[in-house]
C-alpha cells in the first residue's frame, strides 16, 4: 500500500513532463461560473494560477461578471432587458458594467491571486488600448421575404483589435494580468464584450498554447451524457450540426473553434466546479473536461498531447 508521501511523489512525477512542456507557454483562462462564486473553488483557482506562474507558465486571466452586474442593477432599481440572451446595455447600465467588471470583480480576483502568493495586476480592455471594440448590431430574421431586423442593444461590443503591448510588459515583469472584458470603440465609447470572446481573441493574438474556458458542466457531452474528452474541430462542428451541442454550450464551442482556427494550439472546456480543475487539466494524464485541437480525436482531455 502506498503511503501519503508516495502518493504525493507519484503526482509530482506525473506533473513533471507537463511542467517541462509548458514552461514559458502563454495560457489564457476564462474565469467564470461556479468557480467564481464558490469559496472553495475560488481559493483553489487562485492557487492553481499562482502555481502555474511559479513553475514557468504565463497565465492570463479574463473574467466575466454577469450575475454581479445583475445584482447591482437590481439594487439600483435599473431595469434589465435581454435580447436573444444579450443584455441591452444603455448608458446607465454601462456605468454599472464598468463599476462591477473593472472595479468590484476585477479587484476581488486580483486580491484573491495576490493573497495566494501571486503578483496579479487588474486591467480592463480600455487600458493601453488593449481591446479595441466595435458596436455589436445583431440581426433577427423576420419572414422569408423580409429583410433582417437590425437590433440596437446599446453599449454591447465585439473585439475589433487586440494590442497586447501592456500584456507583454506585465508578463515580462512577472505579473499575472487579470482582464475585465470592457473595450473602447473608435468613437471613444465603452463597450461591454462577452468574456469568452475576449479570452479567445487575446489567446489568438498571443498565439497562446492554450485557451481554457471554465464552465458549469463536465465539458462537451455526447447524447448519452458522457464527457467527450478529445475532439477535432470537425468533430465539434458535427456535434453542433446534429444539435448535440446546443444552448449555453454553443457559444463556448464556437469560441474554442475560432481560437484554434486562429492559431491557438489547444482549447479546453473544463468543469470549474471541480477544485483545482486547472491543475488537473494541465498537469495530469486524465484532465477534467473536453480538449479541442487539430487531430485530437481519441485523446483524453489530459495527457502529454493536450
Amino acid at each position: 500500500m502506498n503511503t501519503p508521501a508516495q502518493d504525493t511523489a507519484r503526482v509530482l512525477i506525473e506533473a513533471l513532463p507537463y511542467i517541462r512542456a509548458f514552461a514559458g507557454a502563454t495560457i489564457v483562462v476564462k474565469y467564470g461560473g461556479n468557480a467564481m462564486v464558490d469559496e472553495a473553488c475560488k481559493r483553489a483557482f487562485a492557487r492553481d494560477v499562482v502555481l502555474m506562474k511559479l513553475v514557468g507558465m504565463n497565465p492570463i486571466v479574463v473574467h466575466g461578471g454577469g450575475p454581479q452586474i445583475g445584482d447591482l442593477l437590481d439594487r439600483l432599481n435599473i431595469p434589465t432587458k435581454f435580447v436573444d440572451g444579450m443584455r441591452v446595455t444603455d448608458a446607465a447600465t454601462m456605468d454599472v458594467v464598468q463599476m462591477v467588471l473593472g472595479g468590484l470583480v476585477n479587484k476581488d480576483i486580483v486580491s484573491l491571486l495576490n493573497t495566494a502568493g501571486g503578483r496579479a495586476v487588474g486591467i480592463t480592455g480600455q487600458d493601453a488600448d488593449l481591446i479595441r471594440a466595435r458596436k455589436l448590431t445583431p440581426k433577427r430574421v423576420q419572414g422569408i421575404d423580409d429583410a433582417p431586423e437590425i437590433i440596437d442593444i446599446g453599449h454591447v461590443g465585439e473585439v475589433a483589435k487586440v494590442d497586447s503591448g501592456v500584456l507583454d510588459t506585465l508578463v515580462g515583469r512577472g505579473f499575472i494580468p487579470v482582464i475585465a472584458p470592457v473595450g473602447v470603440g473608435s468613437d471613444g465609447e465603452s463597450y461591454n464584450i462577452n468574456a469568452d470572446l475576449v479570452a479567445g481573441a487575446v489567446a489568438a493574438h498571443l498565439a497562446a498554447e492554450k485557451l481554457i474556458l471554465l464552465t458549469n458542466t463536465r465539458g462537451i457531452l455526447d447524447s448519452n451524457g458522457n464527457t467527450l474528452t478529445g475532439l477535432s474541430p470537425s468533430d465539434a462542428k458535427e456535434l453542433m450540426s446534429e444539435g448535440i451541442v446546443d444552448g449555453g454550450m454553443l457559444p463556448k464551442v464556437e469560441c474554442a473553434l475560432s481560437a484554434v482556427a486562429d492559431g491557438v494550439a489547444a482549447a479546453h472546456i473544463i468543469d470549474g466546479r471541480v477544485p483545482h480543475a486547472l491543475l488537473l487539466e494541465i498537469l495530469t494524464d486524465g484532465g477534467v473536461g473536453t480538449l479541442i485541437k487539430e487531430s485530437a480525436r481519441g485523446e483524453t482531455s489530459g495527457g502529454e498531447e493536450k
